[in-house]
């Protein structure tokens, strides 16, 4: 079994070798490593790798210290209402392909946007059109997140060519510093420089992606210098890297938050007692100290300090008390057997999480919760799968809980994000699963009406209500980890994680 392993390794280095190898000019490339695949050039599925490396643009840009900002819009009015929306296109722009940026070509990407999933489709569109430099775009009733929407990649504007007659995108061609040059999914995005860029053209020439699901292999890759920046590192692998002589680590906080995903209407979770039980029996601070090590990291609700309408200051904290979280389970006729695990009417309290390896710390943290919900009868037994196992199993009926980190600000302001997991019972993808409340509902409709102030307590009230529910239930503010070299200068952080922004850096001399 070895040696057919070390043979199948030998052959792949070979095919790589002789059909894939093309030598790279490492004084003008730089490498950059993560855990995510991507598939296909779809933006609404896998757009988020075209904006990082800074392919794609949008309408709107999110700056990293939060604020919405022109990018392919130098402008925007707002009348009737706010049912009308009109957006001045940035001239003397051009697409990968030679093609100028027109209105008309905006408006035949947006329309793409509109007919897959994603978060535009929470937007109230009813009609879209030109006149001179100017995108209008007509709502049914106001829609406050719009700005947020279009600052999504899965709204970013591509050349009419780089789509089929269905729509498909087939040759991604976009108005980014950077454009394609070797796309090879699941593992590998090559970008050259952009030479007729509209803005100043970035000093670094190359620009390479390589997904590496091992962390610790993405860990040596930055000390060895194969990478010059990793991203997603494992707590285990800061020490090492903190020490080299070549490696900055950078720690940035992003609004990214870790929760147990569930099934609200599993016959054992369907009441907000048993949610509030598990969380309960939750040691978060340990988790946060000693397998996240990022003390003070623990979260008792979903939205970190820098979504601050969002926050809750003074939000009460469910610490862990084994005692209380067994009285609740058993409120709800659960009994305690004799091999320590909770019964009700012969059937065993017994859940499976699953999980994914691309974020490495997940699969630890999913050992933990383990060990500590059972302390209070409640066994669970781990599946680590593809992070794409997540959505699959949801739609499927098929999940029960499943351990996630969800990005709450790749549209700057929750509210899109949110519109979008409560469009249907259902659920969406990563955020709950069957559970829906009209309250909730009735909240978010009175936000796209509302002034700031208005909106600031409205969102309180929302995030009040989520923290009670439970609908997910929070464990951690994210921390991100990134390995730099230092041959790169001035290195950005985007923590909407939108941006690798790699046209701002360049090399040490």
């Amino acid at each position: 079994m070895l040696k057919q392993g070390f043979l199948a390794i030998t052959l792949g280095l070979l095919l790589w070798l002789f059909l894939d190898y093309q030598p790279v000019d490492k004084e003008n490339t730089l490498t950059v490593g993560g855990p995510f695949e991507f598939t296909s050039q779809d933006l609404a599925k896998d757009g988020y790798i075209y904006t990082r490396m800074q392919v794609a643009e949008a309408l709107v840009e999110v700056q990293p210290n939060g604020e919405l900002a022109p990018k392919l819009a130098t402008s925007w009015d707002v009348e009737n209402e706010g049912k009308t929306w009109h957006f001045s296109i940035r001239d003397n722009v051009h697409f990968h392909d030679g093609q100028p940026l027109t209105p008309s070509a905006v408006v035949h990407s947006l329309e793409q946007a509109m007919r897959k999933p994603g978060v535009i489709q929470q937007a109230p569109i009813s009609h879209l059109s030109t006149s001179g430099d100017r995108v209008t775009i007509e709502l049914e009733k106001p829609f406050r997140p719009l700005l947020s929407t279009l600052a999504h990649f899965s709204t970013a504007i591509l050349s009419p060519d780089s789509y089929d007659s269905e729509g498909n995108v087939v040759d991604i061609k976009g108005t980014g510093p950077y454009k394609v040059a070797t796309l090879a999914p699941p593992h590998k995005l090559n970008v050259t420089r952009f030479e007729a860029y509209y803005d100043t053209v970035p000093s670094i020439r190359e620009l390479h992606y390589l997904t590496g699901h091992r962390a610790e292999s993405r860990a040596l890759q930055a000390q060895s210098g194969q990478a010059d920046l990793i991203y997603t590192l494992d707590p285990a692998s800061l020490d090492m890297l903190q020490q080299s002589d070549t490696v900055d680590v950078v720690s940035e906080s992003i609004p990214r938050t870790v929760i147990i995903k569930l099934d609200n209407e599993h016959r054992f979770l369907n009441d907000k007692g048993i949610r509030q039980a598990l969380s309960m029996a939750l040691d978060r601070e340990g988790i946060a100290s000693h397998i996240i090590r990022v003390p003070e990291s623990e979260a008792y609700q979903l939205f970190p300090p820098a979504l601050s309408h969002w926050h809750l200051e003074n939000a009460s904290q469910m610490t862990q008390n084994l005692e209380h979280a067994k009285a609740l389970i058993q409120s709800q006729g659960w009994q305690m057997a004799d091999d320590g695990i909770m019964t009700r009417e012969g059937e065993r309290f017994a859940l499976n999480m699953v999980t994914y390896a691309d974020r490495p710390e997940l699969t630890v943290i999913a050992t933990a919760i383990q060990a500590q919900l059972r302390e209070v009868g409640v066994e669970i037994d781990i599946t680590v799968d593809n992070s794409s196992a997540i959505p699959r199993r949801h739609h499927e009926g098929t999940l029960e809980l499943a351990l996630i980190a969800r990005n709450f600000g790749m549209t700057a302001d929750p509210l899109a994000i949110l519109l979008e997991d409560t469009a249907t019972h259902q659920g969406s993808d990563w955020g709950h699963m069957n559970w829906s409340s009209s309250v909730l509902t009735d909240l978010f409709e009175q936000m796209n009406t509302a002034s700031d102030v208005e909106y600031q307590a409205l969102a309180q009230n929302a995030a009040n209500l989520l923290a009670d529910e439970m609908p997910v239930i929070p464990l951690a503010f994210y921390t991100q980890q990134v390995a730099v070299n230092k041959r790169v200068n001035n290195f950005v952080f985007d923590p909407f994680e939108n941006n690798y922004r790699v046209s701002e850096m360049y090399f040490a001399d």
